[in-house]
This record gives structure tokens, C-alpha cells and sequence, in this order.
């Protein structure tokens, strides 16, 4: 029996294997399964942020619906799910939000400033032309064309 006392060694192979891996999207996402697949855990040690991906992975994450109470602070400004403390307190005691342990952060939090500046950064390296942008280029090309047009009245007579 597997589950004897002291019996750590298995002799025979597991009797039911799977034969694909488990698919969280299989059957087509919702807007909250999107939501979550696409959540970057930051502000996490390396374990929190494992058991994070692993509760992704199969369906266990379960994102809050009202923000928790922050443990060092004492506001309800928790707003990650399985977190126990708030980004800023987390980010000012640069402990893990999830367990609380002063470990290597492995995604380190970005403050509001930081947040800011990046995606001002992203903006303007994407920066698509507008349709104002677009014509004032086209009106750039008529006073070319006008130059090179000679409307005298000579060749009219």
C-alpha cells in the first residue's frame, strides 16, 4: 500500500496519466480569465510568485471583488488577491505583499512616478499619426506643387 507508514517507494507506475496538459482556456476565455492570464504578479518574492502562476495555470486564482485590508497600514487598499499588505507599504518596508517576508523581490514594484514616465516612454515610441498630422502633410505637398507650376499668362494667349 502507498500510503503505509514509513513506505516512501512506489513499485508500480501510476495507473492513470494524462495525456494532454491542462488548458485554463480551452473551451474559450471570458473577460475575466483574460483578465487573469494576462496579470503580471509584482512586488512578490520568487515562492509567492510561483504559487501565483500555479493558481493561474489551473483555474484556482480568484481575483477579489472589494479591496482587503492592508495588515501594516490598516486601510483597505489591498487590491491583488492572496496579498496581505498594500503596494506602497510593500514598496516603502520592501517586503513581499503576499507573505510578508523580506525576501529578493523578483518583480520589483514601480511607483506612481516610475508608472507614469513608461507610459508616457510607450506613447510616444507608438505614436501613430493622426489624421490632423496626416493632412497638414498633404497641405506640405500642394506648396511644393505650386513652386514648380509657372501660371503666367504667357501660355494663355
Amino acid at each position: 500500500m502507498s500510503s503505509q507508514k514509513g513506505n516512501a517507494s512506489r513499485t508500480r507506475p501510476q495507473k492513470h496519466q494524462n495525456m494532454t496538459a491542462f488548458k485554463n482556456n480551452k473551451y474559450g476565455a471570458n473577460a475575466q480569465q483574460k483578465k487573469v492570464n494576462e496579470k503580471v504578479h509584482d512586488g512578490v518574492c520568487q515562492h509567492c510568485k510561483d504559487v501565483l502562476e500555479w493558481k493561474v495555470k489551473y483555474n484556482k486564482y480568484k481575483p477579489l471583488t472589494q479591496p482587503r485590508k492592508c495588515v501594516k497600514c490598516m486601510q483597505k487598499s489591498v487590491k491583488d488577491a492572496y496579498h496581505v499588505m498594500c503596494k506602497p507599504c510593500a514598496l516603502k518596508l520592501e517586503l513581499c505583499a503576499k507573505c510578508g517576508k523580506k525576501e529578493e523581490i523578483v518583480v520589483p514594484l514601480t511607483t506612481p512616478d516610475e508608472e507614469t514616465a513608461t507610459t508616457d516612454q510607450a506613447s510616444k515610441k507608438g505614436h501613430k499619426k493622426t489624421k490632423e498630422d496626416e493632412d497638414a502633410e498633404d497641405f506640405d505637398d500642394f506648396d511644393e506643387l505650386d513652386s514648380d507650376c509657372d501660371l503666367s499668362d504667357d501660355g494663355l494667349g
